[in-house]
């Protein structure tokens, strides 16, 4: 092993929270020494990162920007491998994601029970990580509610097409409400025109661009390694406990080449991600310790949480042709009818939407929760009615076709609905499978079957308010259950009738298997290496310092305990903040 040079940090990952922290830290810090590395390349400059209406290019199955991971078959989800896509670049998740802003709920901070993380706590640091550019119309919000000089920007991107206020005009007209900020750590019940996270010039905005880029032309202690892959962290074991002394790490192209070290001086922060970070933990010799001695792998730490208590949100979608105009919707740029060079060079405006224009945070009321069945109503009255602030399903108006071309016509424009379960009961675990790089992943998606019931109701919802948009021109059959031959919620081809569809229980049946068939996920990944007491199975205290080490934090969503009520890009963001501020009390006392 080559022995490389000494820093006072090193970022194990340069994801979302590891950007905010360590460019945070390097302003505040400037004569120490602050090491990023991260195993993919660089985001600076990619047309793909810089506009987000190409998100797709990253979900591609060559992607070199995404990192994919795939799940043991489960019977759950139709005896499919599940695959979970993560960021594979600088900046993680923010710079290849939708963009897509919604924050979590007041209430979700506070039930992680841990101090210094309450929602009196996070919300000032979710607010300070934003400047908040908000629609006309919007400007009298609660200025204690969003940020307004932070370094990532939050706007509608400069691109909202007119159908936006018409599938607005058709929920209200369905007795639906329009929220005034689905942002504000409290509302549900409702839908708003979302902004994301957008430049006014269109451009994304993202943890590496925000809060890594601005530094590289002046910053004489901030320092990335790149295409890097962190293997392992390594321990001084003569201290008591042992102390994280630096990483491991080898190129990303060569998974057989040569190993190299980094030296830590202060602490290494591990934030590769809830599905990369507990992975390093093991390899290293923090897990589990029947899983470490089955590896050979000498036990630093026995932490039986190491890997355990994951957690997504779960995604559900449905198309639906529309007559809609192609500027209407982003078709053209996936089907390649507009040319994507030719779209960058004319600056298209289209180029700065991500094709969600209206997102809403809803729940059943009571009736609608009880035709769910005795099992599903118990939980409702135990975990949703003692909280009114607490949605069910975060349901998405995508402009454009997602799924598989070959099954619409190309020159027709599409609507897609996502509905997205917040609060999944079920868990799953990732833990490595051996000491060079293979892994298990078991999603646990739709284990519990109360998960299926939220997104039965979910579709459903989506599915009345879609045959009456005015625009309608039928579902796209191959995104929908297969109905009995004869039902009458059979799938329609053209625009229908705005009578409400009733299901018949085979009906039911048949959105339930259609469910498990087609779950995915929402790269919204956490919970692996939890903020827990060491007795719950907890990972990392409050301090994000691993049990039963020194100098080793982690600081990504594999911390969060618990689930959100939103997009989980914000939470991270606000990780990362948190984390500078505990680093930062710590280097004061050098």
């Amino acid at each position: 092993m080559d022995e490389e040079y000494e820093y006072d940090i090193i970022f194990a990952g340069g994801g979302t929270a590891a950007c905010v922290a360590a460019g945070r830290l390097s302003q505040r810090f400037p004569d120490f020494k602050i090491l990023i590395i991260e195993r993919g390349r660089d985001s600076l400059g990619d047309p793909t990162v810089e506009h987000p209406a190409l998100f797709m290019a990253h979900l591609m199955p060559d992607s070199t920007t995404a990192l994919f991971y795939r799940s043991k078959a489960a019977d759950d989800v139709g005896g499919r491998e599940v695959v979970i896509p993560a960021g594979g670049m600088l900046g993680g998740g923010s710079a290849i994601n939708l963009s897509m802003y919604t924050r979590a709920q007041a209430f979700d901070y506070d039930s992680w029970e841990t101090p210094g993380w309450t929602a009196q706590d996070m919300i000032p640091l979710c607010n300070q990580v934003e400047t908040y550019h908000a629609d006309p119309g919007l400007q009298e919000l609660d200025p204690g509610t969003h940020g307004s000089s932070g370094p990532i920007h939050i706007s509608d991107g400069g691109f909202r097409p007119e159908s936006t206020q018409v599938v607005m005009d058709t929920i209200a007209i369905m007795g639906m409400k329009e929220l005034e900020d689905i942002n504000d750590f409290q509302s549900v019940g409702g839908f708003m025109k979302i902004p994301r996270y957008v430049s006014l010039n269109g451009k994304r905005s993202d943890a590496a661009h925000g809060y890594i880029n601005p530094l590289r032309p002046t910053s004489k202690n901030l320092y990335l390694l790149l295409e890097s892959t962190v293997t392992r962290i390594l321990f001084d074991e003569n201290s008591t406990p042992p102390r994280a002394s630096g990483v491991e790490y080898r190129s990303t192209h060569n998974p057989k080449g040569s190993f190299h070290s980094a030296r830590a001086r202060h602490c290494v922060v591990l934030s590769s991600g809830a599905l990369g970070s507990p992975q390093i933990l093991e390899r290293s010799g923090v897990g589990s310790k029947d899983l470490l001695k089955r590896l050979g792998i000498p036990i630093i730490s026995d932490l039986l949480g190491v890997g355990e208590n994951y957690q997504d949100h779960h995604l559900v979608t449905s198309s639906y042709k529309t007559t809609l105009c192609p500027e209407e919707t982003l078709d053209s740029l996936a089907t390649g009818h507009k040319n994507v060079g030719e779209a960058i060079a004319t600056k298209d405006p289209q180029l700065g939407s991500n094709t969600i224009d209206i997102a809403g945070k809803i729940r059943p009321n009571d009736e609608e929760a009880r035709s769910l069945g005795p099992t599903f109503y118990d939980r409702w009255q135990k975990d949703w009615v003692p909280r009114p602030n607490k949605p069910m399903i975060l349901m998405n108006f995508i402009n454009a076709f997602v799924g598989n071309p070959a099954d619409v016509d190309p020159n027709t424009q599409h609507l897609t609905i996502g509905c997205i379960s917040l609060y999944p009961y079920s868990r799953g675990s990732i833990h490595i499978a051996n000491t060079t790089g293979d892994y298990d992943l078991e999603t646990g998606f739709l284990e519990d079957p109360v998960d299926v019931k939220k997104q039965v109701w979910g579709y459903k919802r989506a599915r009345e308010i879609a045959r009456r948009l005015p625009f309608s021109a039928g579902e796209v059959e191959a995104t929908h259950p297969r109905y009995p031959i004869g039902s009458s919620a059979a799938i329609v081809s053209s625009a229908d009738a705005e009578d409400e569809i009733i299901y018949s229980a085979e009906d039911d049946g048949a959105i339930d298997t259609w469910i498990r068939q087609t779950v995915g996920t929402t790269w919204h990944s956490l919970g692996t290496c939890a903020m827990k007491p060491l007795q719950d199975r907890g990972v990392v205290n409050e301090r994000l310092d691993v049990y039963g080490t020194r100098g080793l934090k982690v600081a990504d969503l594999s911390i969060a305990p618990g689930n959100i009520g939103g997009n989980v890009g914000n939470t991270a963001f606000a990780i990362g903040e948190k984390a500078a501020l505990i680093l930062a009390d710590e280097l004061d006392c050098l």
